[in-house]
Protein backbone atom coordinates (compact mmCIF):
# COMPACT_ATOMS: atom_id res chain seq x y z
CA UNK A 1 0.00 0.00 0.00
CA UNK A 2 2.81 2.76 1.08
CA UNK A 3 4.47 1.33 -2.15
CA UNK A 4 1.90 2.28 -4.52
CA UNK A 5 1.44 5.41 -2.82
CA UNK A 6 5.20 6.31 -3.04
CA UNK A 7 4.60 5.65 -6.68
CA UNK A 8 2.37 7.56 -7.37
CA UNK A 9 3.63 10.40 -4.94
CA UNK A 10 6.63 10.09 -7.36
CA UNK A 11 4.99 10.93 -10.60
CA UNK A 12 3.01 13.57 -8.90
CA UNK A 13 5.77 15.47 -7.90
CA UNK A 14 4.95 19.45 -7.15
CA UNK A 15 6.87 22.47 -9.19
CA UNK A 16 9.12 22.68 -6.01
CA UNK A 17 9.57 18.66 -5.74
CA UNK A 18 11.12 18.70 -9.12
CA UNK A 19 13.05 21.53 -8.50
CA UNK A 20 14.87 20.19 -6.02
CA UNK A 21 14.99 16.77 -7.17
CA UNK A 22 16.71 18.11 -10.18
CA UNK A 23 19.56 19.47 -7.89
CA UNK A 24 19.56 16.48 -5.39
CA UNK A 25 19.27 13.41 -7.62
CA UNK A 26 21.97 11.38 -9.57
CA UNK A 27 24.45 12.18 -6.89
CA UNK A 28 24.24 15.84 -8.12
CA UNK A 29 24.35 17.64 -4.63
CA UNK A 30 28.02 16.72 -3.14
CA UNK A 31 28.39 13.68 -4.16
CA UNK A 32 25.05 12.49 -1.55
CA UNK A 33 22.87 9.60 -2.66
CA UNK A 34 19.46 10.83 -2.22
CA UNK A 35 16.26 8.84 -2.84
CA UNK A 36 12.35 9.85 -3.18
CA UNK A 37 9.19 9.02 -2.36
CA UNK A 38 10.27 6.88 0.55
CA UNK A 39 8.56 4.55 2.94
CA UNK A 40 9.56 4.88 6.13
CA UNK A 41 7.78 2.91 8.81
CA UNK A 42 4.23 4.29 8.89
CA UNK A 43 5.12 7.68 6.30
CA UNK A 44 6.45 8.35 2.98
CA UNK A 45 9.22 11.08 2.95
CA UNK A 46 9.59 13.47 -0.05
CA UNK A 47 13.96 12.69 -0.19
CA UNK A 48 16.15 10.96 1.95
CA UNK A 49 19.53 10.96 2.17
CA UNK A 50 19.88 7.13 4.31
CA UNK A 51 23.60 7.53 4.39
CA UNK A 52 23.45 10.53 6.10
CA UNK A 53 19.91 9.50 7.85
CA UNK A 54 18.44 13.14 6.21
CA UNK A 55 15.11 13.55 5.03
CA UNK A 56 13.79 16.82 3.16
CA UNK A 57 10.24 17.62 2.70
CA UNK A 58 8.79 20.21 0.40
CA UNK A 59 5.54 21.39 2.20
CA UNK A 60 2.63 23.45 0.53
CA UNK A 61 0.42 26.09 3.12
CA UNK A 62 -1.73 22.98 4.21
CA UNK A 63 1.51 21.98 6.41
CA UNK A 64 1.25 25.51 8.35
CA UNK A 65 1.27 24.75 12.09
CA UNK A 66 0.53 20.85 11.60
CA UNK A 67 0.06 18.55 14.46
CA UNK A 68 0.39 15.61 11.80
CA UNK A 69 3.64 16.78 10.59
CA UNK A 70 5.27 17.46 14.26
CA UNK A 71 3.71 13.61 15.32
CA UNK A 72 5.48 12.31 12.69
CA UNK A 73 8.94 14.69 12.82
CA UNK A 74 8.78 13.09 16.27
CA UNK A 75 8.67 9.60 15.04
CA UNK A 76 11.11 9.79 12.47
CA UNK A 77 13.93 11.56 15.33
CA UNK A 78 13.20 8.64 17.22
CA UNK A 79 14.54 6.57 14.42
CA UNK A 80 17.51 8.42 14.01
CA UNK A 81 16.39 10.96 11.14
CA UNK A 82 16.78 14.51 10.65
CA UNK A 83 14.11 15.97 8.78
CA UNK A 84 14.72 19.62 7.60
CA UNK A 85 11.39 21.78 6.17
CA UNK A 86 10.87 23.77 3.53
CA UNK A 87 7.62 25.36 2.06
CA UNK A 88 7.30 25.33 -1.66
CA UNK A 89 7.68 28.86 -2.15
CA UNK A 90 10.88 29.51 -0.47
CA UNK A 91 12.21 26.24 -2.83
CA UNK A 92 10.69 27.67 -5.96
CA UNK A 93 11.65 31.29 -4.91
CA UNK A 94 15.14 30.89 -3.32
CA UNK A 95 16.76 27.78 -4.02
CA UNK A 96 20.13 28.60 -3.24
CA UNK A 97 19.45 29.14 0.14
CA UNK A 98 17.66 26.46 0.35
CA UNK A 99 20.62 23.95 -0.88
CA UNK A 100 23.26 25.54 1.26
CA UNK A 101 21.19 24.78 4.29
CA UNK A 102 20.88 21.29 3.20
CA UNK A 103 24.59 21.04 2.57
CA UNK A 104 25.21 22.87 6.14
CA UNK A 105 22.80 19.31 7.56
CA UNK A 106 24.44 16.80 5.27
CA UNK A 107 28.32 17.37 6.66
CA UNK A 108 26.74 17.75 10.24
CA UNK A 109 27.88 14.69 12.44
CA UNK A 110 24.93 12.12 12.68
CA UNK A 111 23.57 11.49 16.35
CA UNK A 112 22.46 8.29 17.27
CA UNK A 113 18.87 7.72 18.18
CA UNK A 114 18.34 7.19 21.90
CA UNK A 115 17.33 4.08 21.90
CA UNK A 116 20.70 2.72 21.00
CA UNK A 117 22.10 4.68 23.79
CA UNK A 118 19.94 2.71 25.96
CA UNK A 119 20.98 -0.92 24.68
CA UNK A 120 24.17 -1.33 25.37
CA UNK A 121 26.54 -4.47 23.63
CA UNK A 122 26.03 -7.42 26.47
CA UNK A 123 28.88 -7.28 28.89
CA UNK A 124 31.73 -8.93 27.42
CA UNK A 125 30.51 -8.93 23.32
CA UNK A 126 31.75 -6.97 20.82
CA UNK A 127 30.49 -5.79 17.67
CA UNK A 128 31.41 -7.55 14.29
CA UNK A 129 33.34 -4.10 13.13
CA UNK A 130 35.54 -4.09 16.86
CA UNK A 131 38.49 -5.83 17.27
CA UNK A 132 38.81 -8.63 19.73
Amino acid sequence: MKRALAKRLRTNMTDAERRLWYRLRAHRFGGLKFKREVPIGPYVVDFICFDQKLIIEVDGGQHVESEVDNKRDAWLASEGYRVLRFWNRDVLKRTTSVLEEIARFATQAIPLPARCARHPLPQGERGPHLPR
